[in-house]
């Protein structure tokens, strides 16, 4: 098991995409900090899942948009585990208006939970990553890192400037023995998703295939990425196969940026 004995914070992963990158690495041997800020019985069904792979899990309830709260969950993690040695930046929120009609205390959530939340984990995760000269720090992106779409513009430039976050650090961590990585999705077939498609198929007016289709029309293969794929590509990046990728920005999205 390439991960045993390390450790792995990951944010907002009681369920999607974090949850799914939280399963492989817990697959692969790796002690596992979940954070979210769900009800109980969703925070509880996550911790169950992660630990039915026989990993020892740990849940942390920081809120992204308190940076002493996420400087207390590496510590607090460091003093469970022993270290950080994964970090993984998945928390995120979305907001969809015009720009003139975009709430500025909107920006301002989706900016800190999704751009400056990772800055924070960083921050208070290298000082441990370098005392042993070796860490994986994987930053959750989108395909909106490195392509737009009209009336996202916080998440936009929040993902944009994650994956310039991904490139500086990397840069000076480049001789620490920490890798630091950008994974971009496209659309994931996520529970947050499979609820959405009824709504927007009633709001059109059509079927959820149609709907589903709707959605998937940037992504040339016409189907939505896996959580599992988006945890493989993650548990590749923290494993010692990659030790000399850093800062790359993975796209896994059908052949979305292609175009």
């Amino acid at each position: 098991m390439q991960f045993k004995g390390k450790t792995a914070v990951i944010t907002g992963s009681t369920s999607g995409i974090g949850l799914g990158v939280a399963k492989a690495l817990a697959e692969g041997g790796a002690n596992i900090v979940l954070n979210g800020l769900g009800s109980e019985a969703d925070n509880a069904e996550a911790i169950k899942e992660v630990a039915s792979t026989g990993a020892r899990v740990a849940f942390d309830p920081a809120n992204m948009l308190r940076p002493d709260e996420i400087t207390a969950m590496i510590a607090n993690a460091e003093k469970t585990f022993g270290a950080v040695d994964i970090l993984v930046n998945n928390a995120g929120i979305q907001h969809v208006a015009p720009i003139e009609e975009f709430p500025p205390e909107k920006w301002d959530a989706i900016i800190a939970i999704n751009l400056s939340s990772s800055f924070h984990t960083i921050r208070a995760a290298v000082p441990g990553m370098k005392a042993r000269k070796s860490g994986r720090i994987i930053n959750i992106c989108s395909a909106h890192s490195l392509v737009a779409s009209p009336f996202k513009v916080a998440y936009v430039a929040a993902k944009h400037g994650l994956a310039g976050m991904t490139k500086v650090v990397a840069l000076e961590l480049a001789e620490s023995g920490i890798t630091v990585n950008a994974v971009s999705p496209g659309f994931v077939w996520t529970p947050l998703v499979a609820k959405q498609i009824p709504d927007l198929a009633r709001s059109k007016g059509c079927s959820e295939d149609e709907a589903k289709a709707y959605v998937l029309a940037s992504q040339p293969t016409k189907r939505f990425v896996s959580v599992e794929e988006v945890g493989a590509l993650a548990a590749f990046l923290a494993s010692d196969g990659a030790a000399s990728i850093t800062g790359a920005n993975y796209s896994i999205d059908g052949g979305w940026v292609a175009q």
